[in-house]
C-alpha cells in the first residue's frame, strides 16, 4: 500500500495529551477523503492496527503504539456517546453531525487484547440520488423504472452486505418523489435513517423502545401509504405483513439478504411465506454485486491469468497496480445486476411447485434472465474488470466466466 493511502499519522506526538483526539479526527477525514466504507480499530499485543475498505476490501491504513490505543479506542466512544468505562461489554453508537455524512456508526467488542473498534462511514445523502446514477446494466434500469410506476406489489433488492442494496432503494424512493411531485405518499421504515429525502416520510426503528420493525410496519398501514419502503426483511412475521401489504394496493420497496433472485425466493418459502402470497405479490427482485473497475492506467492483459483460477477467458486483463490506483490495480466499482421477473421469466409456476433456487433459476436463464454471472462474463470481456476480481465478489463454487 502507498503512504498516499495510510492515515498519515506518523507527524503526531503520542506523548501529547492531545493524540487521540487528533488522531481520531485525522483517520476519519482521511478516511473521507479516500471514500472508505468501513475503519477498523484493530487491537494486538504491539498496539493498535488500522485497516479500512476502500471499494469493498479492507487495506492497511497504519498503527497505533499500544500506549496510545485505550485513549484511542476511548477517543471514539467518547463522540460516540458511548460509556467509556465500560470496556467488557459490546457498544454501538453514532457520531452525530459528522461532516459530509448522513451517518456515522461506531461499534465496540472486547477481545483478548483489548478493545476493537469498527467506524462504519454511511455515504453521503446526495451520493447515488437518481436511478441514472447508478450504472445498471442494459435493460436493467428502464425494467426498474417501469416497476415503480406499479400500484401493488413487492419489487425486492437482495446481495450480500456491501453490495450497494441500500442506494438502489434510495434511488428509487428519490425518483419516486420527484417524478410525483407529492401525488403518491412515500412512507419508509429503516434501522437506520441513512439519509434524509424530501417528500418522504422517513421513520427510524427503535426496537429498544418497543418500536420494532413488525409493530411499526402494522401502524404504517393505517398512514395511508402508496408507496411502502422496509429496509430489511429479516423474519417471517415481517415478510408476512409486506407482503399483504403488497397485495393489498401498496408498492413495497425492500431489501433482503440472499446469494441471488432465484435464492431470494426460495429463502421466502424456506421461512414459511405461503407460494401463492410470493407468486402474486412479486413483482421482481434485484440481485446486485460490485465489482471494482480495472485502473486503464496500468491493468495488463495475461493470458495466464484465466488458467491460473480455472477459467477460460479469452485475452483476460489482469491488475497491476500504479500511483494512481494507489498500487490497488482498481480504481472505482461498477455495478452488477440481474433483474429477476417471476411472471415475464416464466417462474410462477415453479415458486407454487416450490422448486428448489437452481432448478428454479434454470426455467429462469430458459425465459431470457440474464444472470450475475453473465454479466460478470460480459464486463471481463470488455476489460472493465478482471476474472479475479470477478471469483472474489461471485465465489469459487461456480465457474462463472467458462462460456467466455
Amino acid at each position: 500500500m502507498s503512504a498516499g493511502a495510510t492515515a498519515n499519522l506518523d507527524e503526531l506526538d503520542v506523548g501529547h495529551p492531545r493524540f487521540a483526539v487528533d488522531a481520531v479526527d485525522r483517520i476519519l477525514a482521511r478516511a473521507r477523503e479516500l471514500n472508505a466504507s468501513d475503519v477498523h480499530f484493530h487491537p494486538t499485543p504491539s498496539g493498535l492496527e488500522l485497516k479500512w475498505r476502500i471499494d469493498g476490501v479492507l487495506q492497511p491504513a497504519g498503527r497505533i503504539a499500544a500506549s496510545a490505543a485505550p485513549n484511542v479506542v476511548a477517543r471514539l466512544k467518547v463522540v460516540a456517546e458511548l460509556l467509556t468505562y465500560r470496556t467488557d461489554v459490546p457498544q454501538e453508537g453514532r457520531i452525530r453531525g459528522a461532516p459530509g455524512s448522513a451517518e456515522v456508526r461506531v461499534s465496540t467488542f472486547p477481545t483478548l487484547h483489548g478493545e476493537r473498534a469498527v467506524v462504519r462511514l454511511f455515504a453521503s445523502a446526495e451520493r447515488f440520488g437518481r436511478i441514472s446514477e447508478l450504472g445498471l446494466p442494459g435493460e436493467v434500469e428502464p425494467a426498474l423504472r417501469r416497476l415503480l410506476d406499479a400500484t401493488s406489489g413487492a419489487v425486492i433488492a437482495t446481495g450480500p452486505a456491501g453490495s450497494g442494496k441500500t442506494t438502489t432503494i434510495y434511488a428509487c424512493i428519490r425518483d419516486l418523489a420527484a417524478s410525483t411531485e407529492g401525488r403518491r405518499s412515500i412512507a419508509t421504515l429503516e434501522d437506520p435513517i441513512e439519509g434524509a429525502v424530501s417528500g418522504v416520510s422517513q421513520s427510524q426503528i427503535d426496537a429498544a423502545a418497543g418500536f420494532d420493525l413488525t409493530t411499526a410496519l402494522r401502524s404504517i398501514l393505517r398512514q395511508d401509504p402508496e408507496v411502502l419502503v422496509v429496509g430489511e426483511i429479516r423474519d417471517r412475521a415481517t415478510a408476512e405483513i409486506a407482503f399483504q401489504a403488497a397485495l393489498t394496493g401498496h408498492l413495497l420497496l425492500t431489501t433482503f439478504h440472499a446469494g441471488g433472485t432465484a435464492g431470494a425466493v426460495s429463502r421466502l418459502l424456506d421461512m414459511g411465506i405461503e407460494p401463492y402470497l410470493v407468486r402474486s405479490g412479486l413483482l421482481a427482485v434485484l440481485s446486485q454485486r460490485l465489482a471494482r473497475r480495472l485502473c486503464e492506467a496500468c491493468s495488463v492483459v495475461d493470458p495466464e491469468e484465466g488458467s491460473r483460477l480455472g477459467l477460460a477467458v479469452d485475452r483476460p486483463r489482469r491488475a497491476v497496480g500504479c500511483a494512481e490506483c494507489r498500487s490497488t490495480g482498481y480504481s472505482g466499482r461498477l455495478l452488477l445486476a440481474e433483474l429477476l421477473l417471476p411472471e415475464a421469466h416464466g417462474v410462477g409456476p415453479a415458486i407454487l411447485e416450490r422448486v428448489d433456487s437452481r432448478e428454479l433459476e434454470r426455467r429462469a436463464v430458459e425465459h431470457g434472465l440474464i444472470t450475475l454471472e453473465e454479466r460478470a462474463a460480459s464486463a471481463c470481456r470488455a476489460g472493465w474488470t478482471d476474472p479475479r476480481e470477478v471469483r472474489r465478489i461471485l465465489g469459487y463454487g461456480r465457474n462463472p466466466l467458462d462460456d467466455l
